[in-house]
């Protein structure tokens, strides 16, 4: 009985450390972390094809935007939350994924980069300055640098990232689009288009269209 306490005490003790560093850390490193998500089906705007279901859950509410350090909303962009649950036998690739923001008005909106966020928040809020059309990218690629750090966090730890979603699992993560000029309600009328979401296999899965009208 002696050994076994004095082997628990290092692992008391060290789980004391653990749960005092926990407690000590900012509450803006507690706030930033990505959201565990739910099985695609359980949220409000989903659609499903061949045992795939694909969500999307938008944050533009002031208590949604806390998670992000930099004020998507504010500068004109919304980030939405892409959830893909694959409830089949067989892995999805989303490598050459199409994932746009349809407005009402039918204009097709790319998912921005570091680079767009900061541009427009030079715009706003510093010297004028010529801003250049951003080329459409793919939304899974790389993505040029940023000089502000903390957009550049943002999406390293919140930008969706998983090419591949294995069979009877969930995947996740967040889209930032331009939706400046779509206010008072960019939502409104408005849906996302996930394209060429394909099977282990090489199949092409129907289109997956949600649209966000639950959440006004």
């Amino acid at each position: 009985m002696i050994i076994v306490r004095n082997r628990m005490r290092p692992r008391l003790a060290l789980a004391l450390v653990l749960a005092l560093c926990a407690a000590a850390l900012p509450l803006s490193a507690k706030q930033h972390k990505i959201p565990k998500p739910k099985n695609a089906s359980a949220y409000p705007c989903h659609d499903e094809h061949a045992s795939v279901v694909v969500a999307a859950e938008p944050y533009n509410t002031t208590e949604q935007g806390k998670l992000f350090r930099v004020p998507y909303v504010k500068n004109g962009f919304l980030p939405i939350y892409l959830v893909v649950t694959n409830n089949s036998d067989e892995a999805i690739s989303l490598d050459q994924a199409r994932i746009d923001f349809i407005s009402a008005e039918r204009d097709r909106i790319t998912a921005a980069v570091p680079g767009d966020v900061e541009r427009r928040m030079t715009h706003l809020h510093g010297p004028g300055a010529p801003i250049p059309l951003p080329a459409p990218l793919p939304p899974l690629r790389r993505k040029p640098k940023t000089p502000d750090k903390k957009i550049e966090q943002d999406f390293d730890d919140f930008e969706y990232s998983a090419a591949t979603v294995p069979p009877h699992s969930t995947r996740a993560g967040f889209f930032f689009y331009d939706v400046q000029g779509l206010e008072p309600t960019p939502l409104k009328g408005a849906k996302l288009a996930v394209r060429d979401i394909r099977t282990a296999s090489g199949k092409e899965l129907f289109t997956f269209e949600i649209p966000f009208d639950k959440y006004l």
